[in-house]
């Protein structure tokens, strides 16, 4: 399958990207307990997330300096934005699956494309928390709609068996958006987050 629609040209396309082969179908008992089954995921990402945060401020001091993150860095960093991204398209439902505790790419129906690393200024690295601020609030934003439609989801599938594309294709593109976000802000690319687009299949 390809990850670039037709609309899509190599001068826009963004860094990060999120791919979509879900084939809609879900099992109905483990969409009921699906937030219990998440547990031990929201765990790993929790202490996950605590060096990941280390890993981020060595990473930025580096970056400073270099104006490019080490590929080790960015590896560990990507692995990281991988697997939490996955667990939340679990829990959103944009998935059936039970997500692999890896941050390896592929053998997941949503999985994040994370171009390797390039050159960054200097200067947008030392304010990049700064400049992602309102990326970071859109964000929230966009994950407390995600929420709903996940619930409303919740409700379809149980009653279907299967996720209503139009729901899936949403939240899909909402979860793009904040993978996105916080690509920028673990320094995977110098690149703002973009609302154009669709996640590609």
């Amino acid at each position: 399958m390809s990850e670039m629609p037709a609309s899509e040209t190599a001068a826009d396309r963004h860094p990060i990207g999120l791919i979509v082969t879900d084939d809609l179908q879900r099992n109905r008992l483990t969409v009921f307990f699906r937030l219990l089954l998440a547990i031990p995921h929201f765990i790993v990402v929790g202490l996950w997330g605590i060096v990941a945060e280390i890993t981020l401020l060595v990473t930025w001091l580096i970056t400073i300096f270099t104006g490019r993150v080490p590929d080790g860095l960015h590896n560990f960093l990507a692995s990281f934005l991988r697997y939490s991204t996955r667990v939340y398209a679990y829990v959103f439902l944009l998935a059936d699956p039970w997500p692999p505790i890896s941050g390896a790419q592929g053998g997941y129906p949503i999985d994040v494309r994370i171009d390797p690393p390039q050159q960054q200024s200097r200067l947008t690295v030392f304010f990049r928390l700064l400049l992602a601020i309102p990326a970071l609030i859109l964000s929230s934003v966009f994950r407390a709609v995600n929420q709903i439609v996940a619930l409303l989801g919740w409700f379809y599938v149980l009653a279907t068996g299967r996720m209503n594309e139009g729901m899936r294709n949403i939240s899909a593109w909402l979860l793009r958006y904040e993978t996105q976000t916080y690509g920028y802000v673990f320094l995977l690319t110098g690149h703002y987050p973009s609302l154009a687009g669709a996640p590609t299949a």
